[in-house]
């Protein structure tokens, strides 16, 4: 698990206002942060086939986990700045921990992490770079050059001699237009689901596949700040085409002069209140209610003149409601800056148009109204797209001026960058009713809808209430220690922060806990949270037998589009809580804090799925395996590293007993009958998974070797999906050949694994094969891990000649999937296993989560085994059908593209 520590004498740390200049090396120095031979330095699991066999023969090993960078010279704390007219927005990698030897070559992958301070309050933002120690840089020492940062925008040179006087900082100025295209670039190119189109409420996200770099240029950017900036962007460059003096802090102070509000959020809140048809003059009003001008396309709703309503009827300010003027303005500038963009688009003959800048703020009713007017202007040839950091393109850009930070972030493979909600959810204490956020109402009609009503009222100002991380905890949320200012905790929050920072707390550290919770179901709605932190990791990649990559999703289906599966497995996973909670407790019964932190771990993730059911696109397209693994990172946060570790080594005790009989029984049989006894005995394994509710009904009357007895028992063919004739034809029949190399992908502990796929493993190799074992990275509930296969595969091997003799050759290693989930993605696995995958032409995908709920349409360039034993009555009638059953089996044979004739 990667962890971020801070220097020692961080949590000693005190606010001072007079200088303190930075001595250490010029943060514009080249970014290296080198991904060769970037690799997992594992406990317990090496990293190669070879030092497998080593390992499982008893060798030393390193005692932590770890993402490594070999080539790494020194940990990386590097930031940047836009200083807008309004806001600054900072962005700033952090660098992992060093490993257990206190290396630097042991430093691990890192994090990007989004802040923003609103302009007039930049004491606010130099003290949080004071507090994380980011313009320190390097270790922190004194001497040497000063201080170095690349930053844009305006206030890059307005406030120079600030951040010289008070941090020693030079502020290094980079152009405001190139750092917005660098920074769209990088995100349009490397993040997930991070630009999408927005209509009628409702998010659809763009495919990283058709954005590549040869289908997303050239295209239309349209920069949002004070002002708006249009720039015309194609592989060779960029080109500022128009922009308007009309743009956010247009809104902003027209509203502010309006309204009397100052708070930009509070005004975008208030506006899902409003109706705008009492401010501005609407088509209907001129040609008789209901009457609209169809011949050109315009409705009866559709707006005439903006504010013309109280020409009509000759009233002053006070007879309008706040809330009706501030959605008329919202209107009138986002239709103002669609129309120019939309004009230019088709001036350069251009289809896509990306919004961006804090205009928007992931606003519902203007994202909607942009949506609307590009659409109607372009005659639904142009789509409006937005971005999910769309605050952040320039201090992102300037950050990647950098050459090296662009060679080198820029350049790293799909699947490297990570978004992760779970530990930035919590806002600390202290924020009391600050957070202001809401789903605004669609621009068909000007009135709110009843689903944005709904979450304006989870956004009123009782959701933002004061969450206490305990007293004398010495922690805030983001893994920082509080420090006293005169007996309060100092908060480096504002009024407009979404609170989207997440560093995970060191080992050893207390971990925060919430407490006093009014409403822990809308924790996340009053947060407004959207954006995660990008986490770098650079040894995943996508597995290279993955066939039709482009069309690949691992999910069998999608939670945005699907409601009633969406709602069905967060209701599924919310009833699960309580049994977590209580393994959670039993698994740390001498900590003296264990209850606060299961209570804790209990309210974040229920707080989750609540902002899941309100906004299913809030943290992109996630599927159910996304899911299990949030849940997963989020008992990590609260530091329950594996809460089913005792029930785990338990199950593999006992299976180990029962295997060497199992293993006589198996070799007795003839080559047919050892085939079918060996995949029944998969199946049967698989019954025993902690993340089914069948399956926990079933430990409740019996042991582990009675229900795996029972199973075997009941496992008899026909089963509901059974390839196996095709399986036994391939191995068995008349042009049977053996394979080379199998990846055998495990799933749970105990019988499963021990007594389901050791023995199918051991058949392949008698067979000639050579067999890779790949488990988990993490604990997911009682999932095994490669360390744990590992020491089970050694005890296996003292009981069985032909796997100790696989071990030493190397014919039989274990090697981490570098998945923390019951489910698997393939688009994000392991170096180790891609490359083990080279030369392999059999992938056996065992359990519902790997085989079924993802993964099940998967196509592979070799031949696929997919095993698991269906333990939810709805998965088996939607596979299945109405017959579908718990407890039904499947075993699908697809014969791959490199399969042997």
């Amino acid at each position: 698990m990667s962890t971020e520590t801070d220097p020692p004498d961080e949590k000693d740390v005190e606010y001072r206002h007079q200088p303190t200049h930075a001595r250490n090396r010029s943060l514009s120095a080249p970014l290296r942060i080198d991904l060769t031979d970037a690799m997992i330095e594992p406990t317990n699991r090496p990293s190669s086939s070879r030092a497998t066999s080593r390992a499982l023969s008893g060798a030393p090993k390193p005692e932590a986990p770890a993402i490594t960078l070999p080539r790494q010279r020194e940990a990386v704390r590097h930031f940047a700045m836009d200083l807008g007219g309004s806001l600054v927005k900072l962005v700033y990698f952090s660098a992992g921990a060093s490993d257990a030897s206190g290396t630097q070559g042991g430093t691990q992958g890192g994090r990007l992490h989004f802040r923003k301070f609103p302009s007039k309050r930049l004491d606010e933002c130099m003290d949080f770079i004071e507090f994380k120690k980011l313009h320190v840089g390097g270790d922190g020492g004194e001497g040497g050059d000063g201080v170095s940062v690349k930053a844009t925008g305006g206030g890059a040179y307005k406030y120079g001699t600030t951040f010289q006087e008070r941090l020693g900082i030079t502020l290094q100025k980079e152009d405001e237009m190139a750092c917005a295209v660098a920074g769209a670039n990088f995100l349009l190119e490397t993040i997930r689901d991070e630009a999408f189109t927005y209509r009628n409420d409702e998010k659809v996200f763009i495919s990283k596949d058709d954005l590549t770099r040869e289908s997303l240029f050239p295209y239309l950017l349209v920069n949002i700040g004070s002002g708006v900036s249009i720039i015309k962007v194609d592989k060779d460059g960029h080109e500022r085409v128009s922009g308007s003096n009309i743009g956010g802090g247009t809104f902003w102070g027209l509203c502010r002069l309006l309204t009397g509000l100052k708070d930009y959020d509070e005004m975008l809140k208030l506006s899902a209140e409003a109706d705008n048809a009492k401010v501005d003059m609407l088509v209907g009003d001129i040609y008789g209610r209901g009457r609209g001008y169809p011949n050109i396309g315009l409705s009866s709703e559709t707006i005439a003149s903006s504010f013309g309503r109280v020409v009509m009827d000759e009233g002053s300010l006070d007879d309008y409601s706040k809330a009706d003027i501030t959605l008329s303005l919202l209107r009138m500038i986002s239709y103002n800056i669609a129309h120019i963009a939309t004009m230019n688009a088709a001036k350069y003959d251009l289809k896509r148009i990306f919004f961006g800048g804090y205009f928007i703020r992931n606003h519902s009713y203007t994202m909607n109204t942009i949506s609307f007017a590009v659409d109607f202007w372009s005659k639904g040839e142009m789509k409006a797209m937005f971005l999910r950091h769309e605050g952040f393109l320039g201090a992102l850009g300037a950050f990647l001026q950098d050459v090296e930070a662009q060679k080198n972030l820029s350049n790293a493979a799909q699947g490297s960058w990570i978004e992760k909600f779970i530990k930035c959810s919590v806002p600390p204490k202290g924020m009391g009713k600050k957070k202001l956020s809401s789903t605004m109402p669609s621009p068909a009609r000007p009135r709110s809808s009843q689903k944005s009503r709904r979450a304006s009222e989870n956004d009123s100002s009782d959701a933002f209430r004061r969450m206490s991380l305990g007293e004398g905890s010495g922690v805030d949320v983001d893994g920082q220690p509080r420090v006293s200012t005169g007996g309060n905790s100092l908060d480096y929050i504002t009024p407009t922060e979404s609170y989207s920072e997440e560093e995970d707390l060191s080992s050893g550290e207390e971990t925060p806990t919430l407490s006093r919770l009014d409403d822990p179901t809308q924790l996340l709605n009053s947060a407004g949270l959207q954006v995660g932190v990008l986490h770098l990791e650079p040894t995943l990649a996508k597995f290279p037998l993955l066939r039709e990559e482009s069309e690949y999703d691992p999910n069998i289906f999608d939670m945005l589009t699907d409601t009633t599966e969406r709602e069905y497995w967060l209701d599924i996973l919310e009833r699960l809580q309580p049994g977590l909670v209580e393994r959670a407790l039993v698994s740390d019964p001498t900590s003296a804090d264990v209850k606060e932190r299961a209570e804790s771990f209990d309210t974040v993730f229920k707080s989750h799925l609540s902002r899941l059911r309100e906004e299913p696109a809030a943290y992109g397209r996630i599927g159910l395996g996304d899911l299990f693994e949030m849940r997963e990172e989020c008992l990590r946060f609260f530091r329950f590293t594996d809460v089913y570790e005792d029930v785990k080594k338990q199950e593999n005790e006992s299976a180990l007993l029962v295997l060497p009989d199992l293993l006589a029984e198996i070799d007795s049989l003839n080559d047919d009958e050892r085939l079918l006894a060996i995949i029944e005995g998969v199946l049967a394994g698989n019954i025993f998974d902690w993340g089914s509710q069948g399956t926990l009904d079933l430990y409740r009357n019996g042991t582990i070797l009675e229900i795996y007895r029972k199973a075997r028992s009941t496992v008899n063919r026909p089963w509901a999906i059974d390839d196996y004739d095709a399986l036994r034809e391939r191995m068995n029949g008349p042009k049977a050949r053996n394979y080379r190399k199998a990846l055998l992908f495990c799933d749970n502990s105990g019988a499963d694994v021990i007594l389901g796929m050791i023995p199918f493993a051991r058949e392949l190799l008698k067979r000639g094969a050579d067999v890779v074992l790949i488990a988990n990275g993490l604990p997911a509930i009682n999932d095994i891990t490669a360390n744990e296969l590992e020491v089970v595969l050694r005890s296996a091997a003292s009981l069985d000649l032909c796997l100790s003799d696989a071990i030493t050759s190397g014919a039989l290693s274990v090697v981490s999937s570098g998945s923390g989930s019951p489910c698997l993605d393939f688009r994000r696995l392991s170096n180790d296993a891609c490359v083990a995958a080279r030369d392999a032409d059999l992938i056996i995908l065992e359990g519902m989560g790997r085989a079924i709920h993802t993964n099940y349409r998967a196509k592979f360039a070799c031949d696929t085994l997919k095993l698991a034993m269906i333990k939810n009555q709805r998965l088996a009638e939607q596979l299945i059908g109405p017959k579908g059953a718990m407890w039904d089996c499947v075993a699908r044979f697809e014969p791959g593209s490199l399969s042997n004739p």
